[in-house]
């Protein structure tokens, strides 16, 4: 959590004096094919929640219910909304559960959309589904310990980081740590490199080889709108775009600013925030008067830098609308 959210800052977390996608399906990545189960007098409510939130996922389908439905498309989806009672759901579906990592994620909701509930996978997709739906009035009721503690689970880190679980069992031992306060930041290690590790240790891979993070600092309550233009503008004259990004790297002092967790979610992005003692070992090469105000590190140059693959500056700091200040790494 911010230990100065009460402080007014400039584009770069610096103090001035006037002034939180998806989530990992089983395989770690983002739950994106979606089936929409649900009896014939409800396909109204089925087709509202496409339109609604269908440009979210690659695909997303309604199928209506018969007795043997999720069994039939048992593996084809992600992530299974059913739009029915809970208890049709679980009796339906309990004799076809194997294994969390491999098994889709469940969500049920009813006609009136009120509740949103995941049953099974919440951490690999049904909880996003569930938040997502929340846009819509249903109210998301997320039973996982994590976030009923309002913590981020391992799975959440990796997706946040663009990363996949390559050890599933071993996240009762680290989201038990996470709950604890125990588990700390995620560590980096380059290769090519051998690793030994025990069972209560999660090994986080990346999804992709080749893409850029997004440094970013601000002033105290800039607008969503301000992160998504002051990012799509520090990417124009690269090679690289908006799917390009990996993820959105910041400051602890900046991790619940409200628009830049709205920007994110709205392109889809993961936000991660650094401890001021890893940015200090990143610090980028332009000035910043966080340093003699506060001690800090300029956090978007040193975000960047921190969460990049290479740990390389693409672009340094520019501030935007007097708001928002982008680096890029990679």
């Amino acid at each position: 959590m911010s230990t100065d959210t009460d402080a007014e800052t400039d584009a770069d977390g610096n103090e001035s004096s006037g002034g939180h996608c998806s989530t990992p399906d089983s395989d770690g990545e983002v739950a994106e094919e979606i089936a929409i189960i649900s009896f014939e007098r409800k396909m109204d409510t089925a087709e509202e929640i496409v339109a609604d939130i269908g440009d979210r996922y690659e695909s997303i389908d309604v199928i209506e219910y018969h007795g043997d439905v999720f069994a039939e498309h048992w593996g084809e989806y992600d992530c299974f909304v059913g739009l029915m009672a809970s208890g049709i759901a679980m009796r339906k579906t309990a004799p076809l559960l194997d294994d969390k990592w491999d098994d889709p994620a469940i969500v049920v909701v009813d006609e009136e959309l009120t509740w949103a509930i995941p049953i099974t996978g919440g951490h690999h997709g049904a909880n996003q589904v569930a938040q997502d739906l929340a846009s819509m009035g249903a109210v998301p009721a997320m039973t996982t310990a994590s976030e009923a503690a309002g913590k981020q689970g391992v799975e959440e880190r990796a997706k946040a980081l663009d990363a996949h679980v390559v050890n599933g069992d071993s996240t009762v031992a680290t989201n038990l740590a996470v709950l604890d306060d125990e588990l700390g930041p995620v560590e980096r290690l380059d290769g090519p490199r051998a690793v030994l590790v025990g069972d209560d240790v999660t090994v986080l891979k990346r999804n992709s080889d080749d893409g850029v993070v997004l440094g970013t600092g601000s002033v105290s309550g800039a607008k969503k709108d301000q992160f998504v233009s002051a990012w799509e503008s520090a990417l124009e004259g690269t090679e690289y775009e908006m799917d390009d990004v990996e993820f959105v790297a910041t400051g602890t002092r900046k991790e619940d600013e409200e628009g830049l967790l709205a920007a994110a979610s709205e392109l889809g992005l993961g936000v991660i925030a650094f401890q001021k003692e890893t940015l200090e070992e990143f610090e980028g090469p332009s000035p910043s008067r966080s340093r003699e105000l506060i001690g800090w590190p300029g956090i978007a140059e040193a975000s960047a830098i921190a969460a990049g693959r290479s740990h390389e500056l693409l672009i340094e700091k520019t501030q935007y609308d007097d708001a928002v200040t982008v680096a890029v790494g990679r």
